[in-house]
């Protein structure tokens, strides 16, 4: 790598990790880049997930406050978050990634509208829409459960958007504190990419020297991020998120199917 080479993976790397704090969809701005200093497009995948992974660290000690309060959403989805992310990272070594690729702009889309429309939603199931403990019906969990199976699933595959996705399921399920969200998502999307990348570094897939430096970029990143979107007001949160995904599923769609 070149010294150019260096200080913009980090620099991507960072800005990933504060996006991924915040809503997700780092994996947009760092499998790019990667793209851009000469890196395949698998490897560069692998590495990317390598190296966010490790950043979560960093958010993950940001939102050490709100991890209490989510414990016991995690029993539920834990479980199927490992088994998904394990299956996608494998079914990435084993199958080309066009049909996964041509999916992602619709699927960032339809969880950025989802997202959007989660208060009318709330009240037309009859929903909670105060704070404090939820209790959703039981099909409605299992639901969940099972749609988190699927962006598992897709986030060991790709990964992009996986936060804006779980954080529209987890609006459904009644859950209305944004920063409990985000903590919730974090967690989950980090054991996705965890096993996945168990998995990228066991198949050799991995680029050592350009992982380590994106690594570091990624924690300062996930800490800023994850500290500062506290101190913001609940909607402008929610403002910035829904900007994030349309702003990602443009990227996409004219990445896909116009260039």
């Amino acid at each position: 790598m070149t010294a150019i080479d260096t200080i913009t993976l980090a620099a991507a790397a960072a800005a990933a990790g504060a996006v991924n704090a915040v809503a997700g969809g780092g994996t947009m701005l760092t499998f790019p880049t990667l793209l851009l200093v000469g890196t395949p497009a698998t490897v560069a995948n692998a590495t990317s997930t390598l190296a966010l992974v490790i950043g979560t660290a960093g958010s993950l000690f940001g939102y050490r406050r709100q991890i209490a309060a989510v414990r016991p959403w995690l029993r539920r989805f834990v479980p199927v978050s490992l088994i998904g992310g394990l299956l996608g990272g494998i079914l990435l070594t084993c199958t080309g990634e066009k049909i996964f690729a041509n999916m992602v702009p619709f699927l960032l889309l339809f969880a950025t509208i989802l997202f959007l429309a989660q208060g009318p939603f709330r009240r037309f199931a009859g929903l909670s829409d105060k704070g404090g403990p939820v209790s959703p019906h039981h099909h409605t969990v299992w639901a969940a459960v099972l749609f988190q199976f699927f962006v598992a699933l897709y986030g060991g595959y790709f990964g992009a958007g996986i936060g804006i996705l779980m954080l529209a399921s987890l609006g459904f399920l009644g859950l209305t504190d944004i920063h409990e969200m985000n903590a919730l998502k974090t967690i989950l999307g980090s054991l996705i990419n965890l096993v996945a990348a168990a998995w990228f570094i066991w198949a050799g897939l991995i680029e050592w020297p350009k992982a380590v430096v994106m690594t570091g970029g990624a924690l300062v990143g996930y800490y800023l991020g994850a500290h500062f979107s506290q101190r913001i007001p609940q909607s402008r949160v929610r403002q910035i998120i829904t900007a994030i995904g349309f702003t990602i599923s443009a990227v996409m769609f004219y990445k896909q199917f116009v260039r």
